[in-house]
């Protein structure tokens, strides 16, 4: 498939025609911060956006849904609800898609999630080349996230004047003869398009101090590490690092029944590792009472366990979770502090 150029003042016009037909989801300023959002004004698009306070994940699992809802009584009954709409999901940076797919994996392994699978079925993304930092906190260099090859319908790279539009669908090649007006890139945009693509990596720094691929192992080792008595002295169980994460899936379900008790609701929405309740048990039992067995399972999962099992790193160096924590605790600094003291 070729590459296709949109000049920038095609942008709105073909964000107002999607609309017509989708639900249009894109980056859009909140005060001083940006938050994916549906648009209602082409214009609230921000694709000059730096990263967003949570993650497009809530596009494909909202933080609070409706799974079904039910009858009871002598003639009870269940329905389940799965709310869907068709969406064209704007402006993914490529960290965010790597995270997508890792959790592509999560939910279609072993059960299915019928609610995560209908939107992302019914979800065309539209993802964008990084060519600057987000800020100092991200490191998307040092977890192999820096670019995308696949996992999207159109990729983005700005020219300045225009994007490079990269097909990666046939859904998506659809898409611009449906509603673009683009055109053919010409041999030199190609070469500028790999140039760019080339010369951005000067503007990353690796802060990782090791390859990424020793996560694994090394976390492995840490498992009695004296680092997670210091985060149980400083976290304050807020879960807000997991809630803005990409990768992080983990959900509750509860019955909301009404006064009656005739009727009611079955609702999924967002749960943390971090906090106190979420590891307790019949009998009051809580098997990972203390913060720093919680922030160790943190670590755990974005570096090891989630790797094990779909062969993928948890962890795609957004920084969201550093930014949000009001305790400081950085997992980069984390992997690194390990490192030196285990290696």
């Amino acid at each position: 498939m070729s590459l296709k150029i949109l000049d920038k003042k095609a942008v709105a016009p073909l964000v107002e025609a999607l609309m017509a037909d989708y639900r249009v989801v894109g980056p859009q300023a909140k005060g001083a911060k940006f938050v994916f959002d549906p648009l209602t004004d082409p214009a609230d698009l921000r694709l000059d956006y730096d990263t967003t306070i949570l993650p497009p994940k809530k596009v494909f699992q909202p933080q609070y849904e409706r799974l079904a809802t039910f009858i009871m009584g002598e003639d009870p009954e269940v329905e389940t609800v799965i709310e869907v709409e068709p969406t064209v999901l704007l402006g993914m940076h490529t960290c965010d898609l790597h995270a997508l797919n890792l959790l592509d994996e999560a939910f279609t392994e072993d059960y299915p999630d019928a609610h995560y699978l209908s939107r992302r079925e019914q979800t065309l993304i539209v993802s964008m080349e990084c060519l600057e930092p987000c800020d100092d906190e991200s490191f998307c260099r040092s977890m192999g996230t820096l670019t995308a090859d696949d996992g999207f319908d159109l990729h983005l790279i700005d020219l300045g004047e225009a994007f490079a539009v990269q097909i990666g669908s046939e859904a998506g090649e659809q898409l611009l003869a449906d509603y673009a007006d683009v055109q053919d890139a010409t041999e030199a945009q190609v070469t500028e398009r790999d140039h760019l693509q080339a010369s951005k990596l000067k503007h990353f720094a690796d802060r990782l101090n090791f390859d990424a691929d020793e996560l694994p192992s090394l976390l492995g080792d840490a498992y009695d590490h004296d680092y997670w008595e210091e985060l149980q002295e400083r976290c304050f169980a807020c879960g807000s690092c997991t809630n803005v994460c990409p990768t992080c899936y983990c959900f509750n379900v509860v019955d909301e029944v009404n006064f009656a008790l005739t009727e009611g609701e079955r609702i999924r929405h967002w749960d943390s590792c971090q906090l106190d309740e979420f590891a307790r048990v019949a009998g009051g039992e809580n098997f990972r009472e203390d913060r720093g067995a919680r922030q160790r399972h943190r670590f755990m999962r974005k570096g090891k366990y989630l790797y094990e099992r779909f062969g993928a790193l948890g962890c795609v160096g957004c920084g969201r979770c550093i930014r949000t924590c009001p305790a400081s605790i950085s997992i980069l600094k984390g992997f690194n502090t390990i490192h030196a003291s285990l290696r």
